[in-house]
């Protein structure tokens, strides 16, 4: 069973302060969802209720920390034809390729939708085989013959 984590607020998602995007990420559902309850419970309820406790959970929750940085969109990478003449370059990957892809199956569930989610996965596999292409290439090359005969002196 995956366990949720930490309430947080999600300011880069949200319109406001990102309550409803940490609430529809802990509980694993679409954010439009989380909105349009938010709003419906503001509109048919006790809207001050529903202001207020907004406001609490803004001063309340901690920001989502971002582990990526701005550089977490899906690109290629600038160092893998370098990085492969030093000998351990091809170990340095993105960290948004072990990311896993959530596909949803059902409306309101969080993730992308099965045809999304295998353009991306056919896109992942595409660029680890040109990454397995380059590495191959720098193996068999007089190059990598070359620098294993130097570091063995």
């Amino acid at each position: 069973m995956k366990t949720r984590g930490e309430l947080t607020r999600d300011p880069d998602k949200g319109k406001i302060a990102g309550v409803c995007a940490g609430v529809a990420e802990y509980f694993g559902i679409e954010l439009w969802l989380v909105r349009i309850l938010v709003v419906s419970a503001f509109f048919l309820t006790a809207g001050t209720f529903i202001v207020v406790s907004y406001v609490a959970a803004w001063f309340i929750l901690e920001k989502k920390s971002t582990r990526h940085g701005p550089s977490h969109f899906k690109g290629t990478s600038s160092n893998h034809g370098e990085s492969g003449t030093k000998g351990k370059g091809w170990h340095n990957a993105n960290d948004d390729e072990d990311e896993k892809v959530k596909v949803k199956s059902k409306v309101w569930q969080s993730g992308e939708p099965p045809k999304q989610a295998f353009v991306d996965i056919k896109q992942r596999f595409e660029k680890n085989e040109v990454r397995l292409r380059q590495i191959e290439t720098y193996v068999t090359s007089a190059q990598y013959q070359l620098n294993r005969e130097i570091n063995n002196l």
